[in-house]
């Protein structure tokens, strides 16, 4: 039975407030949480074994998969203390099931990727490899560590981020994805913090270890910012990333409890959550609204999220803005890109905007 493990234990901080209440891999990415994505790839790749590496808010994940009725067994690994993605894995590989020589699957809990996982796991077994990497490449790696490798995809060496053009040698990085021969994974020291790239894959490549890219161009995205999480669900809609529990490419993706205004424009691979209304003249562009949320007439969002039971008034504008739940944004409000509301906020009418009023002052001079 092929086997996986899931590291899904961060606290998701460069997503708050979205985070505050809900584990990233929660976090509804085109009608599903995040995790049930990945879940339905790993089926598809005939995993039957998965274990989750959580440590944030773990008991929500065992809440999420409570009626998982599919044929997949499910366990869950519990971080007392924070352990590094290393740690994490050999924490994990406690509860697997397979042998010595099996291969095990491993994902990083916030990674929107296409790469074929049976291709990855039939190259590992071909190669008779220790561990395998997906490889992607990038038009920037200076904000990467790079992995060279040879013309055999042998991994040379694991280099951090390059600081100039010359430090480049290559725009191939690790992907998040990764195959372990069982016994290499159980030789992960599982009682302190460790870091796969800085440690245990180093060490490895030293000693002579068979340690191997799988380089691909398929689709790769990091959905640890809010842009960048936005964007991942959009291209999930509009079929330019693919998940087994998203239908045909399409516009946008509406809950059918959603109240739409037919004059509205949901537009760009946006997703309506269940019970929102959005009101007449409104356009929602590459955005996720989430459930309960209402949206007043006129009002603009684009590339942003709009957290559940929130109040979006008419005629207010946001852009790269995160919204959290229960907020309230009153009417004639234009946020600055790149703001984020805490859960609950209030904001008046026209108390936040980029451009100015001709409204009166009301105060007595």
């Amino acid at each position: 039975m092929q086997e996986a493990i899931i590291l899904v234990g961060g606290k998701g901080t460069r997503l708050r407030p979205l985070t505050n209440h809900t584990p990233k891999p929660l976090l509804n990415v085109a009608g599903s949480s995040f995790i049930r994505h990945q879940i339905a790839k790993l089926m598809d790749a005939g995993v039957g074994h998965v274990v989750f590496a959580t440590s944030y808010l773990a008991t929500l994940f065992e809440d999420e998969f409570r009626d998982f009725s599919q044929d997949l067994d499910i366990s869950y690994a519990v971080e007392d203390v924070p352990l590094g993605t290393g740690g994490a894995i050999r924490n994990a590989g406690r509860l697997l099931r397979g042998g010595p020589d099996d291969p095990v699957l491993i994902l990083n809990g916030d990674i929107l990727s296409g790469v074929d996982l049976r291709d990855l796991l039939a190259g590992h077994r071909e190669r008779d490899a220790e561990v395998t990497l997906h490889l992607t490449r990038v038009a920037d790696p200076r904000a990467f560590g790079l992995v060279p490798t040879d013309d055999h995809g042998r991994v040379l060496s694991f280099l951090e981020k390059p600081k100039t053009a010359e430090e480049c040698v290559t725009d191939q990085i690790n992907a998040g994805c990764y195959v372990f021969r069982r016994s290499v994974l159980d030789a992960i020291p599982g009682d302190r913090e460790v870091s796969v790239e800085q440690e245990t894959f180093p060490r490895l490549v030293a000693r002579g270890g068979r340690v191997y890219g799988h380089t691909t161009a398929d689709y790769w995205r990091d959905l640890g910012t809010p842009l960048a999480f936005v964007h991942g669900s959009a291209d999930l809609i509009t079929g330019l990333a693919r998940s087994p529990l998203v239908g045909p490419p399409a516009e946008a993706l509406i809950h059918p409890t959603a109240q739409v205004d037919p004059t509205a424009r949901i537009l760009g691979g946006s997703a309506i959550g269940a019970h929102a209304v959005v009101g007449p003249d409104v356009v929602v562009d590459r955005a996720i609204v989430g459930a309960h949320v209402t949206i007043g007439a006129g009002a603009r969002i684009e590339e942003s999220v709009v957290d559940h039971d929130s109040t979006i008034g008419a005629r207010s504008v946001l852009r790269e803005a995160v919204v959290g739940c229960h907020a309230e944004v009153g009417a004639d409000n234009e946020l600055p890109a790149q703001l984020r509301l805490a859960c609950g906020i209030r904001i008046p009418a026209q108390g936040v905007r980029v451009s100015g009023t001709a409204v009166a002052c009301p105060t007595v001079h």
